[in-house]
């Protein structure tokens, strides 16, 4: 079997079959379609190989307690996936939020995901979704960065 990406709907069918796995994630069926060298970087953490992205999944299901995925727009265009996605998510003892985002990966001339990049505002996600901090945390962020 070719583990390569082909096209948005294979894509898509593999990516959402992530999350939506009776609210625990499994990357079983997609790792495959990660080159060894897979370089992954998010606003939390950066990951290099294929070993340390791995040992990153596992921590995440181990983390949450429920996780779901939606595409919400999606782009492939020569070795360039882009997408946006909303996530819903929740840790221990909160409740479910969401979180928007865009990922933007490359394939390898072999089809495999080389590079990935994840871009989301996770704690401005979480915390509108806790009363008395989401808007101290909005004033907070308008008054330091505009």
């Amino acid at each position: 079997m070719s583990f390569k990406i082909e096209s948005k709907d294979q894509f898509i069918e593999l990516w959402t079959n992530i999350y939506n796995t009776e609210g625990k994630p499994d990357w079983s069926h997609i790792l495959p379609y990660y080159d060894d060298n897979i370089h992954f970087h998010d606003s939390i953490q950066e990951i290099r190989g294929i070993k340390e992205f791995k040992a990153m999944t596992v921590r995440l299901v181990k983390r949450s307690k429920d996780l779901s995925m939606k595409i919400l727009n999606f782009l492939f265009e020569g070795n360039i996936i882009f997408f946006e996605w909303e996530m819903g998510l929740s840790f221990k003892k909160t409740r479910n939020s969401k979180v928007f985002g865009a990922s933007r990966l490359k394939l390898n001339d072999k089809g495999k995901i080389i590079d990935q990049r994840d871009y989301y505002d996770l704690w401005g996600d979480i915390f509108d979704n806790i009363p008395f901090v989401a808007k101290g945390y909005r004033k907070f962020m308008r008054k330091m960065f505009g």
